[in-house]
């Protein structure tokens, strides 16, 4: 028997309703006033212009490298929402608070290749002298409405003002648990560049951000940041949208190829054949950063199983993995420490080596550092919790 149970909604009506009460929130938060920034705003003028001529872009939206439904269940997606507006099913968050550990940025040597879990999907790197962030949301919570969404208790300790200087800022896409309004307003006037895919630059540029500092790409564009540095903008299999018109600006992975190291980030997406693309074109990558959590079979072809997460992880030719999007919010049905307990036994049997560090745990990446805690497991009472 399968010991990942399976927690599926009763009915199956609720799309349409889903749909309708979504909308009725979003429009009530823009309704409560119409100037919100934190809504960004779609691409318009010349930026428009260049999007129109993406080869990923079609009959007014980008579109994936393949056929894709968001929607993939059976069951009502009303009861989903409805766990989700109470606080999630049971299980879904931690019952005590998350261990953490706090960093000092600026004493880090910044020559030193070495990475930083910040929780979800957002990570502090350093590779090839420059200091970067991935997909920064230093927020309490990831959607408009401060009761969705909200981070697992925990001593969360990183603010924008405690970080050093940041050379590059690389977003994936601009939902709310990758591109965070508060986070990156504060971290404004401290970032050299934000590299982003096509349209989400317009964001930015709402919230201040110059037009010099933004670099947007397509799908294997390469963007030559100084003789040590190149990021690749790469493919994934997912959507996009902060507000009720979808799929205006364009999602991604990237690779950061740097002279000492190549560093891989799938950003969200379901799996498909483009991971071995990936690897056929830029592979083996020293480290890769894999989504592995908020999956549900909902939604099975915009976000990845534990078990594809391992195999897209082969098929880019990682040699070390970090499993990313999970650990700091619950946006999906299934217990929060799942992902873990799932990823670790299908690349038990997998030629990668898995590193699962706690929020704030420095990981250096020489080498040395190949086996961590199952932390999500300390002073909590998980194991009756696993159905066998």
């Amino acid at each position: 028997m399968n010991k990942w149970r399976i927690r599926k909604s009763k009915g199956s009506k609720g799309r349409t309703r889903l749909a309708l009460l979504f909308a009725a929130l979003l429009l009530s938060a823009v309704s409560c006033s119409s100037t919100i920034q934190s809504f960004g705003q779609l691409p318009s003028g010349i930026r428009l212009k260049a999007i129109k001529t993406s080869r990923n872009y079609a009959k007014d939206e980008f579109k994936n490298l393949e056929s894709t439904s968001l929607w993939t269940g059976d069951a009502s997606a009303t009861d989903w929402l409805k766990d989700m507006l109470t606080g999630g099913p049971e299980g879904s968050r931690p019952s005590h608070p998350v261990p953490m550990l706090d960093v000092d940025f600026r004493s880090l040597d910044s020559n030193e290749d070495l990475i930083v879990w910040l929780g979800h999907s957002s990570y502090y790197l350093q590779v090839s002298g420059k200091r970067m962030l991935i997909d920064p949301v230093l927020s309490p919570h990831v959607s408009p409405f401060p009761f969705l969404y909200r981070a697992f208790d925990g001593s969360y300790p990183f603010t924008a003002q405690a970080l050093p200087p940041i050379d590059y800022v690389l977003i994936s896409h601009d939902h709310w648990d990758h591109l965070d309004y508060k986070t990156m307003s504060n971290l404004r006037s401290k970032v050299g560049t934000v590299v982003v895919p096509l349209g989400v630059g317009s964001h930015l540029e709402r919230w201040g951000y110059l037009p010099s500092q933004i670099r947007e790409g397509d799908w294997f564009d390469a963007i030559q940041m100084d003789p040590r540095i190149t990021i690749h903008v790469l493919p994934a299999r997912h959507f996009s949208g902060r507000g009720l018109k979808s799929n205006q600006t364009l999602w991604a992975g990237f690779l950061i190829d740097g002279t000492t190291r190549k560093v891989f980030y799938s950003g969200d997406g379901g799996y498909g054949p483009h991971f071995a693309e990936i690897g056929r074109r830029y592979g083996p990558v020293d480290v890769a950063i894999i989504e592995n959590g908020q999956y549900d079979s909902l939604w099975a072809q915009i976000h990845m199983m534990p078990e594809e997460s391992v195999r897209a992880a082969q098929d880019v030719r990682a040699k070390v993995v970090f499993p990313a999007h999970a650990g700091r919010f619950a946006l999906a049905s299934h217990r929060w420490f799942e992902p873990y307990e799932r990823i670790q036994e299908a690349a038990s049997s997998a030629d990668i080596t898995l590193l699962t560090p706690m929020i704030g745990e420095t990981v250096r990446l020489d080498g040395t550092q190949t086996s961590f805690k199952r932390w999500w497991r300390q002073e909590m009472s998980i194991e009756d919790e696993i159905v066998e």
